[in-house]
């Protein structure tokens, strides 16, 4: 009863796209809630040890529910149940692939280290930490909107397009960029703390290439997916399916996840939080200022 009353209030008739993204928003918002609380206000410092895991299990489960949320509805309804797209499971895994392994790494690090710098200063402010944790519900629902959109489309064009090879191309390229910075940094910390180099800051491998080389494959594999969503969202019957949309409408519900990706990492907590960070430790050294003089802030040198 509570689950059909909940598919009811949620079921928004002329509109397939908020009838799956509002459900969705919510249940990202819900389990954010159910671990942000206990963690900011029932433990004693508030902690942010299950933020990041949190994070990918919501990210997991967002993309589930949009996948099948349609199909209890048809269900519910009365309706014969629609096939899972190829288009759809290849987008959803992509989401829960990159999920699993950040977060995964994410969780190992904070394990080992015990706490995250980001949120040095929301300790002693709970009300900073509960918006960290209400704000990672907002990330999850703006970069999965390609994926929650397409996910919402009952019949979707079968032959392999053009945005999608270029989409999952960028979607593997961005996440072995990704894969390979954190391995290479987790890497260059073990040997550090074995004393096997006395190196004060990473300057190796990819980080030769660019200051951020995670940030920027983060960017490009949410862009990669927003190319293969773009391909279809764009296209006219599925714009009718969706409740008559727009292109530009199909194009901003792509874009809308790798640029609130970018300015999040660019402007808000990536580089703007580690930066300022690192100048204050090094930033008196010679070959700090000449490794952030010759190396790329985020688009990495070719040569």
């Amino acid at each position: 009863m509570a689950a059909a009353a909940l598919l009811g209030i949620t079921q928004f008739q002329n509109s397939p796209l908020l009838s799956n993204a509002v459900p969705c928003a919510l249940a990202a918002l819900s389990i954010q809630a159910a671990v942000g609380v206990p963690s900011t206000y029932l433990v004693n410092p508030p902690t942010e040890k299950y933020y990041d895991l949190t994070g990918a299990l919501t990210n997991v489960a967002v993309a589930v529910l949009s996948l099948y949320l349609p199909r209890w509805r048809q269900a519910a309804a009365g309706f014969s149940i629609s096939p899972l797209h190829w288009r759809q499971l290849a987008l959803s895994g992509a989401v829960a692939l990159w999920a699993t392994r950040l977060g995964t790494y994410l969780f190992r690090r904070i394990m080992r280290d015990g706490s995250d710098s980001r949120f040095e200063p929301m300790r002693s402010a709970p009300s900073k930490l509960l918006f960290a944790w209400f704000a990672q519900a907002l990330w999850i629902t703006l970069c999965q909107s390609p994926v929650t959109a397409v996910n919402a489309v009952r019949t979707l064009p079968n032959r392999v397009l053009w945005t999608d090879i270029l989409g999952f191309g960028l979607f593997f390229t961005g996440l072995a960029i990704e894969s390979v910075a954190d391995y290479q940094k987790s890497s260059w910390v073990q040997a550090k703390h074995a004393k096997q180099h006395d190196e004060l800051f990473m300057t190796r491998g990819l980080f030769s290439r660019c200051r951020y080389p995670s940030y920027f494959g983060e960017t490009m594999l949410w862009t990669g997916l927003a190319v293969v969503g773009a391909g279809v969202l764009t296209r006219g019957s599925v714009r009718t399916a969706l409740g008559g949309i727009s292109i530009a409408t199909g194009l901003a519900v792509a874009a809308v996840s790798p640029a609130f990706t970018s300015f999040i990492l660019l402007k808000l907590s990536g580089v703007p939080m580690s930066e300022p960070k690192y100048d204050k430790r090094y930033g008196d050294r010679a070959d700090y200022q000449a490794w952030k003089r010759n190396t790329p802030l985020f688009f990495p040198k070719l040569f």
